[in-house]
């Protein structure tokens, strides 16, 4: 479990995680619904498949929000690019360590 300083850090850190995770989908939502080359029912099933793989990602890199799951989930978020150093600034260096994606 991490210390409450690092716990409210991450907080924060996923939520702007999280708000760029939505960007991300929706401009790949929005690219694909603009995709001319297709039929309307391409374009749908496309979009539904891209849809589900968000929810998906979303499922496995936001739910579960808890102290005991947060190095995993900072590990993994990390990871995907959806944190950054700077939104971690002041988090303790054992928690930027040992979540730092390699």
């Amino acid at each position: 479990m991490i210390k409450e300083s690092d716990w409210k850090i991450f907080k924060v850190a996923k939520e702007q995680a999280l708000e760029r995770f939505c960007a991300e989908a929706i401009a790949d939502f929005e690219e694909a619904i603009k995709k001319e080359d297709s039929s309307n029912h391409a374009r749908y099933l496309y979009l539904y498949k891209l849809v589900e793989n968000a929810d998906k990602r979303l499922e496995l890199l936001f739910n579960y929000h808890s102290r005991s799951k947060a190095l995993v989930q900072l590990t993994l978020l990390r990871s995907e690019g959806l944190i950054t150093d700077n939104d971690l600034l002041g988090m303790s260096d054992e928690i930027l360590d040992s979540t730092k994606p390699r």
